[in-house]
Formats: structure tokens, sequence, C-alpha cells
């Protein structure tokens, strides 16, 4: 077993907001917990537990990792599934995501681009934990 590997970035185009993660890569799977906090986070509210998903890669067709969605909030559910498929199927290994992620204090108020910017970077990073976790 590895140890956890925690790290933050800054959302795009919102000063002072933060993607954090919790990360475990083990031999057979990998478990991603990810939340946000803003530069108000003292007087926000607690963060709900968000959505968490399970995938796994499909053998049948590869392009299409199968998901399971095992605690649903509407807000988080799409970014959570969109996140486990998409390190199911580059990965090939099942993946476990936990995300409460909220967007609606990046700098457009949480648009497509916005998230699709974070969610590639969050992608980009954790991928490169695993390459470097798989090279030992």
């Amino acid at each position: 077993m590895t140890e956890p590997i925690q790290f933050s970035m800054a959302l795009p185009n919102a000063p002072g907001s933060r993607i954090h993660t919790h990360l475990t890569i083990l031999a057979t799977s990998i478990l991603l917990f990810c939340t946000s906090t803003t530069a108000e986070f003292s007087s926000a509210p607690v963060p709900s537990l968000g959505s968490f998903v399970y995938a796994m890669p499909d053998r049948y067709n590869p392009s299409a990792p199968l998901s399971t969605p095992l605690y649903t909030l509407p807000s988080s559910l799409d970014f959570a599934d969109r996140l486990a498929k998409t390190l199911a199927r580059r990965t090939n290994l099942p993946v476990q995501v936990g995300s409460s992620v909220n967007f609606s204090s990046a700098g457009n108020g949480g648009s497509v681009e916005e998230e699709m910017e974070a969610f590639r970077q969050l992608v980009t990073v954790v991928l490169r934990e695993v390459e470097k976790a798989r090279a030992g």
C-alpha cells in the first residue's frame, strides 16, 4: 500500500480558489477525493460530501469505461463521473472518485470552459502521479 498523495491547485480564473486532492494509488486501483475551497473559506458553510463514483475499464470496449454512482449529489455527480471514467480509461485500473468540487466561485461563475480547464489540469496531475508510482 502506498502513502496517500495530497496536493492542491488553483482554479483557473478564480484567485483564492483551489482544488484540494487526496490521491491513493494502489497496485490494483486508484482512490481520489477532491474538494474546492475559496478565499472566504472561514465564512463559507461547510462543504457537502459530494458524489462518490466507482468506474472500471470495460475489457470488451476499452474506450467506454463502466461507472456506478455510489453516493450522489446532483451538483457534483457529473464532474465525479467524468473524472472517474477518464482516469479508468487512461490508467486501465478501477477508480473511485469522491468529489465536492464547486465552480460557482470561479471567475465566470463556473462556466463550462472553467470547469473543463480544471478537469484537464486535475487529470494531468493525477496521471503524472500514477506514472511516477508505476515507475517505482
